[in-house]
């Protein structure tokens, strides 16, 4: 009887027509990920992109000397393009943090952007004259109540913290979802009021 002759080890040579296939696949056109206009094939040009959306949170929360740091560290980075991004916000963010001492602010914005400033300098006293004449002149000026909740929060002062948040939320419901995430607040993770304030959907708090 004959044999069958077994093939061993040998592999089979690819036809011309897979190689053509794989020719084709490795010749479409890689498009590199773009985030806003810059490439990020680069780990390090993602890293700094990355510190660059962390900076661009913490300016519009108004917590200028965190921004200020992580946008220096941003300008150090690979990519021009964020760097020049970054240059500008810093300038932004350097004139927003000097104490308004020389000039007079009038406006409820004015005493609003001056006790910000104020905060981020842990001059705490300064800050809560500023932003309380903030709120006498606009009273229904939502952000200055939020700002007056954090500044309570950094100052220890639960129940008026829970008070003036509880009436940035009613005067803007956004401000809930904020208060999720904002640093300032973690004083009152702890506190069930504030649990029921932020989350009111959640069973057990809904009356």
């Amino acid at each position: 009887m004959a044999k069958v002759r077994k093939s061993g080890t040998s592999r089979a040579k690819p036809t011309a027509h897979h190689k053509a296939k794989q020719k084709k696949t490795k010749s479409l056109p890689q498009h590199p990920p773009q985030r806003g206009g810059v490439e990020l094939v680069d780990p390090l040009v993602q890293a700094q992109m990355k510190l660059y959306e962390e900076a661009m949170g913490l300016f519009h929360q108004q917590k200028f000397q965190r921004a200020k740091q992580e946008l220096e560290k941003v300008i150090a980075g690979p990519s021009k393009e964020l760097a020049d991004r970054a240059r500008t916000h810093l300038r932004i963010t350097e004139q927003r943090m000097k104490p308004t001492a020389d000039q007079n602010p009038k406006s409820p914005e004015d005493h609003y952007q001056r006790g910000v400033a104020m905060m981020n300098l842990g001059r705490w006293d300064e800050a809560r004259e500023s932003l309380e004449k903030a709120r006498k002149l606009a009273p229904k000026a939502d952000h200055v109540h939020y700002a007056l909740a954090a500044l309570d929060c950094l100052t220890g002062e639960a129940d008026s913290a829970l008070a003036n948040l509880k009436i940035a939320i009613e005067l803007r419901s956004a401000n809930r979802y904020h208060a999720r995430n904002d640093e300032d607040f973690n004083f009152l993770q702890e506190d069930p009021r504030f649990t029921e304030l932020l989350y009111p959907e959640k069973e057990g708090f809904s009356g």
